[in-house]
């Protein structure tokens, strides 16, 4: 299994599971002894199914939209977002929606080609888990998600811009 960073840089073992989308015609295939991240879209087509279940929550792949979650988002535990290549920036969108717009306050976790040097990035933007691109050093982590003291932009981290906060 891999591994997960929180936000304070720790690590600790990922017991969550992706569970890829099924091609056409096929069913969803959940395990049933460990919790399971399931296309967000599916996890809506089965509400009453799912809805209750801890151990299910839902990933976004980047070209999802989250307004599909609208006034469920606080019954997951854990929302999970693609990034398929470290070029794509549209995660980073989702996961300020997420919190900014829909008011997410559970886990959000970056997965797929998640790199060290974006950690602090998807930090401001509201992540608040990171599992690693395979081949990236994982105890590199605390020290990228601190890179920059101060943020000058506000963000879900820093509700103030930093000209405010200095003027105050």
């Amino acid at each position: 299994m891999p591994n997960v960073i929180s936000p304070d840089g720790s690590i600790r073992q990922d017991n969550w599971v992706v569970v890829p989308r099924p091609a056409e015609g096929e069913s969803l295939d959940i395990p049933a002894d460990q919790p399971a991240l399931i296309p967000a879209d599916l996890w809506l087509a089965g509400y009453e199914h799912f809805t209750g279940r801890q151990e299910i929550g839902v990933w976004f792949d980047s070209h999802d939209e989250p307004e599909i979650l609208d006034g469920r988002v606080n019954e997951l535990p854990v929302i999970a977002v693609n990034f398929p290549k470290f070029s794509d920036g549209r995660g980073y969108s989702i996961g300020r929606l997420l919190r900014e717009r829909f008011g997410y306050k559970n886990e959000l976790r970056a997965i797929g080609d998640v790199l060290l040097d974006q950690l602090q990035f998807m930090k401001r933007c509201g992540f608040d888990a990171y599992v690693l691109r395979a081949d990236k050093d994982i105890n590199k982590a605390a020290r990228c998600l601190n890179f920059f003291s101060q943020g000058y932009q506000a963000a879900t981290d820093t509700e103030i811009p930093l000209f405010r906060r200095r003027a105050s």
